[in-house]
């Protein structure tokens, strides 16, 4: 891998940590970086890379949050089963059925059609819009689930409709997820949290549906530039979760609605001009 191919590889590894967590669409801006600085690879090298680059910023969820995602408990020095934490799991799975349903049906449609400059402006414009939109509503009403424990199943699975939505390049998961628990009545931090545990299980099931199209015959190379993308979006991710959480303790959403809504329009005059 040569200095330049590196120094590329360092960008989108950077872009990846900062945009998974934030719910400006990372899919959206790593597609919208690669038109600017194009990796030496191949396009289904790169495919799969935009995706599995994610664990890196999986990894450090479960780091920072190994303890309240991991389900036993050292308890007087016996390894006791936490039922609190299953639960959350178990509303984990119900909300992730229908993306892992939809994924799989269009997940090729969804790369051939809609993976493309104009519909990634226009959903960072959309959902933009409905984060502005739904911030100013939550303003006259207090949350009705407060914390990650009072979220139901019911509530869960709804989440997870929204998160269907998501399969959509310039949506953002996490945006997505964030936008329909608001909408219901979830609070930030909560929403934030619920958002990190489907993050584990949808992360990784994409990842493996990417590697094993791709399959498992890396070159030297290849194997390097995912490798280095994958610790940099791990790092990189360490410190934006833990700047997320600390902001929406005291902030609202409003301001990543805004930065979409002025990235979708500089994209969209962008390529409509000069692409």
């Amino acid at each position: 891998m040569s200095l330049s191919e590196a120094l590329k590889v360092l960008v989108l590894g950077i872009v990846e940590g900062i945009t998974e967590w934030l719910p400006i669409s990372s899919t959206g801006h790593m597609l919208l970086v690669d038109e600017f600085i194009r990796l030496d690879m191949t396009d289904e090298f790169k495919d799969m890379f935009f995706v599995v680059i994610q664990l890196g910023a999986i990894l450090a969820v479960l780091v920072l949050f190994w303890k309240k995602m991991w389900p036993f408990k050292n308890v007087g020095g016996r390894i006791k089963a936490d039922f609190g934490t299953f639960s959350i799991w178990f509303k984990v799975a119900v909300s992730c059925i229908p993306g892992a349903v939809v994924t799989l049906l269009f997940d090729d449609f969804i790369e051939e059609h809609l993976e493309t400059p104009s519909v990634i402006a226009l959903m960072l414009i959309i959902y933009g819009v409905a984060f502005i939109y739904i911030e100013g509503k939550n303003k006259k009403r207090v949350p009705r689930v407060k914390t990650l424990s009072d979220i139901g199943y019911d509530t869960a699975f709804i989440i997870g409709m929204f998160q269907v939505l998501s399969i959509i390049p310039g949506t953002s998961r996490s945006g997505a997820t964030i936008v329909g628990a608001l909408a219901i009545g979830v609070s930030r931090v909560a929403a934030a949290e619920f958002t990190f545990f489907m993050a584990v299980p949808v992360m990784f099931g994409l990842s493996a549906i990417k590697l094993l199209k791709f399959g498992f015959s890396f070159t030297s190379g290849e194997a390097g530039v995912l490798a280095l993308g994958t610790v940099t979006a791990f790092l990189v991710s360490m410190a934006v979760i833990k700047f997320l959480m600390s902001y929406i303790k005291r902030h609202d959403f409003k301001v990543f609605g805004f930065y979409r809504i002025v990235l979708g329009i500089i994209v969209l005059v962008y390529f409509a001009l000069w692409a």
